[in-house]
């Protein structure tokens, strides 16, 4: 017997999770042992942390002063070791206030630092602006919070953002700009003038610049000058998470930098949201934001090879392309006209045994703009597999390509 109460109609009206419906096509294949299911999904990372790291998790976790709440912005080691791998990162704005822990906030993962972000920008009815295609569970959030969504399309082939098209856009009811780079889904890495130039529209219209760079340890050289430049308190909120640096999502850290204004009002919704980031996590982290620096770099330095090792491969496949890539993720064209990415996902995953994710997940259906609705993109995530894995995808995208003529052109059960 179901429930007699109801539900939040808003949170009812919003998106699913999609991964769930991907999982659901891998299940439909029949894996062997020469040809196994290659799951090219979900953005995690493919190899667990260094030894070290697992050891001193393992000491901390035991330690039973880590059992007892915490400070509710994160515990002190942590936010200054994070404050000074900002300023090493990105540097400092001459004669200013360095980034320092009381700009710091750590929450139990990036998602939930993004959730709070918005709860204390806007409230219902308000606007905040996001780039299409767009990380899904960004654009989740805001429909559950009752903000509105206002898409800005950024067309192929680099799936770079408009900063004029973006000022057009700007209303009395914007309250935020959020941008991802490098980018969820394309893997498009934003270049720092593009960045300065949004900088410049958030501080003339005095919206916050909500900046998630969930993957900027994947970014060779500094990947902006936003904190060396500018006087960022007043406009910039940098979404950070440990999670894909340090390959411990499981452990749910991530953090915000911002103003010590928004800081004040995120922490009173993270007393309710979190109580205190998990413990255990933070002490070892605050030792390996130093001491897992090489192991970092090698990290990045491996994400470039299979860039270019899946790049080659798809390149060889008649038809496909690899539009855009970049840290985690490569963006891809199919070559099946207008066949929708969900029914291509669909029978890649049925029936050749690689699980990716479609385009439409990540993009609105946006009335008169057909060069931003081609749904002829999937996402591959090259992070969790190895080089010898990726080799193996483009002989299975020539079988998805032969198989195809003969497939009915409706997605009927494979949705």
């Amino acid at each position: 017997m179901d429930a007699l109460y109801s539900c939040n109609p808003t949170i009812v009206s919003s998106a699913s999770p999609p991964i769930p419906l991907a999982a659901a096509w891998a299940r439909s294949f029949s894996p062997t042992p020469s040809r196994p299911l290659l799951n090219l999904a979900q953005g995690v990372p493919g190899a667990p942390p260094p030894q070290q790291l697992l050891d001193r998790l393992a000491h901390c976790t035991a330690d039973p002063e880590t059992t007892k709440y915490g400070a509710l912005e994160g515990d002190d080691p942590l936010r200054v070791a994070l404050a000074d791998d900002v300023v090493r990162t990105y540097g400092t704005l001459q004669g200013a206030h360095p980034v320092g822990k009381d700009d710091v906030v750590i929450t139990a993962g990036c998602n939930l630092a993004f959730y709070a972000t918005m709860l204390a920008l806007a409230q219902p009815g308000d606007q905040v602006i996001l780039p299409t295609p767009w990380y899904f569970n960004h654009a989740m959030t805001l429909e559950q919070l009752a903000i509105s969504l206002v898409p800005l399309p950024c067309p192929a082939p680099t799936f770079l953002p408009s900063p004029s098209r973006c000022a057009q856009l700007v209303t009395p009811r914007t309250r935020a700009i959020v941008l991802v780079s490098p980018n969820n889904p394309t893997g498009a890495i934003y270049p720092p003038e593009l960045l300065r130039e949004f900088a410049a529209l958030a501080r003339e219209n005095k919206v916050a610049l909500v900046l998630d760079e969930t993957y900027r340890d994947f970014v060779d050289g500094r990947p902006h000058g936003l904190f060396a430049e500018t006087a960022w308190r007043e406009y910039l909120v940098h979404l950070f998470s440990f999670s894909k640096s340090y390959a411990l999502p499981g452990h749910r850290l991530g953090a915000l930098v911002a103003s010590h204004s928004l800081l004040t009002q995120v922490s009173k919704l993270l007393d309710c949201l979190q109580i205190c980031p998990a413990r255990p996590a933070q002490r070892a982290l605050a030792w390996a934001v130093d001491g897992t620096r090489p192991w970092r770099e090698g990290t990045r330095r491996e994400l470039e090879a299979r860039q270019r090792v899946f790049r080659e491969g798809v390149e060889g496949v008649e038809g496909w392309e690899v539009v855009t890539g970049g840290a985690y993720f490569a963006y891809v064209k199919h070559p099946f006209g207008s066949s929708p990415s969900q029914l291509v996902a669909a029978r890649l995953a049925s029936l050749a045994g690689v699980v990716v994710l479609p385009g439409s997940f990540f993009s609105p259906r946006l009335p008169g703009d057909d060069a931003a609705q081609d749904d002829r993109y999937l996402r591959f995530s090259i992070a969790n597999v190895d080089e010898t894995t990726l080799r193996l995808v483009p002989d299975r995208l020539r079988q998805l390509s032969e198989l195809w003529p003969s497939l009915s052109p409706s997605l009927g059960d494979e949705a």
